[in-house]
């Protein structure tokens, strides 16, 4: 996101929030003056600390704040052509009704393609994925007319997985209306299948998105309703099951401590950790790519970043330390990790630990390391030091913050 934009999100995010600046000030301690100077272009840029501050007076992650990375961010409806493809697929013009597939059509391999597709997607590889997306939901929505009761309701379920992550790729291009529009097409396709588990991962979803638009409280309560009617009906006994009720109780959790809540997201944060350690024992599941993420090494890294959003660097670190992530751990997630050290390393004032950790995280996720203003936001706080430590000028090279 460009600098100029910080004080147009702020304005946007405040208002949002049913806030005056004055009362922005108070939640977060930053000055009224520091505010006003944002929010009118006076000022365009803020160090990591301030820019922590204003996220939790506002209640959104800093990356919130920060805004999309310009590698997938765009303006109004001046969208590219591969991201109109995708917002026709999700709203298809009025017209007749979809025809069954034709003969080469394999639904194995469409769901195939839908599960490279959040390969691609953890894999930060949005423009592959928005390349691909408008055909896929076209044969989902043809394979939805077939001609047996079970291969159309296998039809919705591909429908419904495809329309999820189109709703995913919305959030991430800034678009969380039309990402809430995805989303609520989707559950209504998984109404129409026989897989359980699939309106409970499109309902984490939308809470996801209702997060970024700092919907807290709706956030929390739909995550937390779904994971205890799961619990309810004794639909933790698989893997998958318990896959998916975990990533709701983490969402639940997050809603909860930015709405202010730590004691209590910590609380359903240690109750999800001694949970995810079941699943490893637990009947195998279907093909991880099309489930949610949970695991001992998911909830850990979501501890990290609570403990460095909510003022506790040093405990982040601590509880990052020695960790071993597990195979099945996405890029995106370890991006996190990563990006999550390096803020608590800046934080205790450890400027060569951020900078040992940010080029662990430029070997092992370039891509996603260009796709995160956190990335930008701290490497320009380290980069304003009187002295920098090695490595940093390669760093502040590659995310274009030297000039």
């Amino acid at each position: 996101m460009a600098d100029e934009d910080l004080g147009r999100t702020l304005r946007r995010l405040r208002r949002l929030a049913s806030l005056t600046q004055e009362e922005l000030a108070e939640r977060s301690g930053v000055s009224v003056d520091v505010i006003r100077q944002l929010e009118q272009g006076r000022k365009h840029s803020a160090r990591l600390p301030t820019l922590h501050a204003l996220a939790d007076g506002l209640g959104v992650e800093l990356t919130t704040l920060l805004g999309d990375p310009p590698a997938v961010a765009s303006s109004g409806e001046n969208d590219g052509p591969r991201f109109v493809a995708v917002r026709r697929a999700i709203m298809p013009a009025p017209g007749p009704e979809p025809r069954p597939p034709g003969p080469g059509f394999s639904a194995e391999r469409l769901r195939e393609q839908i599960a490279e597709g959040w390969t691609h997607y953890h894999s930060a590889e949005f423009d592959t994925v928005m390349k691909a997306l408008p055909d896929v939901i076209s044969d989902a929505r043809s394979a939805t007319a077939s001609g047996s009761d079970d291969d159309r309701r296998a039809g919705f379920a591909a429908l419904g997985k495809a329309l999820q992550l189109a709703g995913h790729v919305a959030v991430r291009m800034g678009k969380t209306d039309l990402a809430l529009i995805s989303l609520e097409r989707a559950a209504d396709a998984a109404g129409r299948c026989s897989d359980p588990l699939l309106l409970p991962m499109i309902v984490n979803s939308t809470a996801w998105t209702y997060q970024r638009q700092g919907r807290l409280e709706d956030a929390l309560d739909i995550a937390l309703r779904t994971a205890d009617a799961m619990a309810d009906a004794g639909r933790k006994d698989t893997a998958d099951d318990l896959k998916v009720w975990g990533a709701l109780t983490m969402s639940a959790a997050t809603s909860a401590a930015r709405s202010g809540d730590y004691e209590r997201a910590a609380a359903m944060m240690e109750t999800a950790e001694k949970e995810a350690a079941r699943v490893a024992k637990l009947p195998a599941g279907g093909d991880n790519r099309m489930v949610s993420v949970f695991s001992p090494s998911s909830v850990r890294i979501e501890r990290v970043r609570l403990a460095v959003q909510f003022g506790h660097p040093h405990d982040a670190l601590a509880l990052a330390k020695g960790m071993r992530l597990s195979k099945d751990t996405p890029p995106s997630w370890r991006t996190w990790l990563l990006l999550d050290v390096a803020r608590a390393h800046t934080d205790t004032g450890d400027a060569a630990g951020a900078v040992k950790t940010l080029e662990s995280l430029r070997r092992v996720a370039p891509t996603w390391m260009r796709h995160h203003t956190l990335a930008v936001a701290v490497v320009r706080d380290l980069w304003a030091l009187p002295n920098h430590p090695p490595g940093l000028r390669a760093l502040a090279e590659f995310l274009g913050v030297s000039e």
